[in-house]
């Protein structure tokens, strides 16, 4: 056993420091897919439906790969299986060039499912380790902080992509994007294999999951519960930022050209990134259930606000949901996440599942698009927050 407060103190605080790589990197990539969706809308003609397969293909692995994932993690310990599934990002990110380079739609899908399987081996690792290693009182503290490095990558995403992905020319690169992200992966590959042996004799760092404990898990209420405001969350937000460009496109909002209203989902993302950090300061003086069901109330008002108005107030409220997302997610992982360490693969995975929200809220909000419009179609990502506000009133009667 790592000897000591001082010790544990150490391990937490330089598995912090990697997981901001991470965090950063998770969140650039995410957004930056988020941006292929008028790119293929553009440069292939598609219709919302199909171009939303895109968010389909990215997220559809978290369920199918989420159980075998949890499996290499439960033998290879959370550092080893950061390594694994950067590398994986790395060599998806590769692809997705290939892909767009060749104009094969078949590789842009297959590649994003090779980038999924990538993120789901993180969303299991990092998310869990960064809760479970160092004080359970601040675990909401510490994961929102890290997840205001995420967001700080999906500012940095529309930002680039708006001059290399969705170009108005159609001529658009992605390997300055994907290409610099992939090298980025590869120096985190290092940095964590470097530091395999870190959780070597610390009981937060176990990962061994036996049949019970996931038999429990399944039986945990709050857990099931966490896990489908997770899939609500997640559609909605993966929702409204892959469609934000072309709503902001629309005449109904600012209709901007392809490049400015990319550049414009910006101040989607980095509203979600101050939230963030906004949100990890709140959390040292409001309970995290009472901030997590303000979040989700106004964020169905927003949504109703955009859908209801038209021009610049329209697009404000749409853009200031973002602000609302960004306590979301590591808030209902830490109240939802069982905290006995045995138990927290198995949690973790299955709340890791609860992502293919991301698959298919936005495929099925495209498919209404396609029929009903843009506009009206954004009134189900707007439904979806209201899981979220639900988890949120039930967990508070639990927290003291």
């Amino acid at each position: 056993m790592r000897g000591g407060a001082d010790g544990q103190d150490a391990v937490a605080a330089r598995l912090f420091r990697l997981s901001i790589g991470v965090f950063f990197i998770g969140g650039f990539v995410a957004s930056s897919v988020g941006l292929l969706v008028p790119r293929v809308r553009l440069t292939l003609g598609l219709d919302y439906a199909a171009a939303t397969q895109i968010q389909l293909a990215s997220y559809s692995s978290y369920l199918v790969f989420a159980l075998p994932i949890a499996a290499v993690v439960s033998v290879w310990g959370y550092m080893r299986a950061h390594a694994a599934g950067l590398a994986l990002m790395a060599a998806a990110c590769l692809l997705l060039v290939a892909g767009f380079a060749s104009r094969a739609f078949p590789l842009v899908l297959a590649s994003l499912l090779i980038l999924s399987a990538g993120q789901t081996v993180l969303q299991i690792a990092s998310n869990t380790v960064s809760t479970m290693v160092g004080d359970p009182a601040r675990a909401a503290f510490r994961l929102n902080l890290l997840q205001g490095f995420n967001a700080v990558g999906t500012v940095a995403g529309p930002l680039v992509g708006a001059r290399f992905i969705v170009a108005e020319d159609g001529g658009g690169s992605l390997l300055l994007p994907f290409g610099g992200a992939a090298l980025l992966l590869l120096v985190l590959v290092g940095g964590f294999f470097a530091s395999r042996g870190l959780l070597n004799g610390t009981a937060s760092g176990a990962t061994h999951t036996t049949r019970q404990a996931w038999a429990e898990a399944l039986r945990d209420r709050r857990l099931l519960a966490g896990a489908g405001a997770i899939f609500a969350y997640v559609g909605a937000e993966v929702t409204i930022g892959a469609l934000l460009t072309d709503f902001l496109m629309s005449s109904h909002a600012l209709a901007l050209s392809p490049s400015a209203a990319a550049r414009l989902v910006a101040v989607y993302w980095g509203a979600a990134m101050i939230g963030r950090f906004a949100g990890a300061a709140l959390m040292r003086h409001v309970v995290p259930p009472i901030l997590l069901s303000v979040a989700a109330g106004t964020a169905v008002v927003l949504v109703g606000l955009a859908v209801g108005g038209t021009g610049l107030p329209a697009a404000a409220a749409l853009l200031g949901v973002g602000l609302f997302n960004s306590v979301m997610y590591p808030t209902i992982y830490v109240l939802a996440l069982p905290r006995r360490p045995e138990q927290a693969t198995a949690g973790a995975t299955i709340l890791c599942m609860a992502v293919v929200g991301g698959a298919i809220v936005p495929h099925v909000t495209g498919l209404v698009a396609d029929r009903a419009g843009l506009v009206p179609a954004l009134i189900l990502p707007g439904l979806c927050y209201l899981p979220v506000l639900l988890f949120a009133v039930t967990a508070r009667r639990h927290t003291p």
